[in-house]
């Protein structure tokens, strides 16, 4: 009875330090535009850090990288450069609150969306998905910024971007750590291309005297080892101690987290708008991962190496390993 209740204490501790980082990231993400780095900068700290801590798990992820198809290569790629930057690009264009709500809030829409021709959707996710287009709907037209509908279109884009590479986590057989590994590496080396050929501007590959050795290693420890590979621990956890259903819907307090913390950081305020769209959205991502799960139509979707294919909820929960 003892080691159950400490199982449980070190497994709320673990949740309350996901939602943590996860808030950090899309803090971080929104405090690019005031740092001395530019966004592809940010991205090639983002992913190089855990890449050289995880160096020794290159050999074995190759070869299993040899293995995968193409195309689920492509979908766990979507996850790393592609969604890093246009989350960047739409978090300069917005605030910490809508992107740390629009984001991880529309996974589950579009994972659901991808699915809709294979899986059967219950009503009460239906309901849950209404409930977060509701608030997407509410942040477009209530939450007044600079950057208008541009930058929450790219955070909702960004989102979609997030549920391809959700499906890519479902058919692929590398395990976790294999995982962060190949999408740092390709991710860091298409960084790497963008900036040397001039497609994307770089402090700190042109001027590096110009960048704040502070804001290198803030990224380097809040997006590097925070969310690279802290928060996937963490959650893992979490999820082993409390099971899956308490761990997703404690993330979902991690938008809530974010537009409070935005408020002393850039002072940020949390209006009526924000509000009615932190509302919507955290209730129905809660909702949604509350959802029993479908049961699996007779046809399956693609061949995958871990079994029989789970349901749009329990793929969000295995979503929540942040690259």
């Amino acid at each position: 009875m003892v080691g159950e209740s400490s199982a449980r204490t070190t497994g709320y501790a673990a949740l309350a330090m996901t939602v943590v980082l996860w808030s950090s990231f899309a803090l971080t993400s929104r405090g690019i535009g005031t740092s001395s780095l530019t966004d592809a900068d940010a991205a090639l700290i983002r992913f190089v850090v855990p890449l050289v801590l995880l160096a020794p798990l290159v050999p074995r992820t190759v070869r299993a990288l040899a293995r995968e198809r193409t195309t689920t290569v492509l979908l766990l790629l979507a996850g790393g450069l592609p969604h890093y930057l246009v989350m960047a690009f739409g978090a300069g264009l917005t605030n910490a609150g809508l992107t740390g709500l629009l984001v991880p809030g529309t996974v589950p829409l579009f994972v659901t969306l991808l699915l809709l021709r294979r899986q059967r959707v219950p009503a009460r996710a239906v309901a849950a998905l209404a409930t977060i287009v509701a608030g997407v709907v509410a942040s477009a037209t209530l939450v007044g910024t600079d950057g208008g509908t541009t930058g929450i279109v790219l955070l909702v884009g960004a989102g979609a971007i997030w549920a391809c590479y959700t499906l890519g986590l479902q058919r692929t057989g590398l395990a976790p750590l294999e995982i962060v590994v190949a999408v740092c590496a390709l991710s860091a080396l298409g960084g790497l291309v963008l900036t040397l050929s001039g497609l994307l501007p770089s402090h700190l590959l042109s001027s590096p005297g110009t960048v704040r050795v502070g804001d290198v290693l803030t990224f380097a420890v809040l997006q590097g080892i925070g969310t690279g590979l802290l928060s996937t621990l963490c959650y893992a956890h979490a999820v082993r101690a409390l099971g899956s259903s308490v761990a997703a819907v404690g993330g979902a307090l991690s938008p809530v987290l974010t537009a409070l913390a935005a408020v002393p950081l850039f002072g940020e305020t949390i209006g009526g708008g924000l509000g009615v769209a932190l509302a919507l959205v955290v209730t129905g991502v809660h909702v949604f991962n509350r959802t029993p799960p479908v049961p699996r139509t007779t046809r399956a979707a693609w061949p995958t190496a871990r079994g029989p294919r789970p349901g749009p909820a329990a793929l969000m929960r295995a979503a929540e390993v942040r690259l």
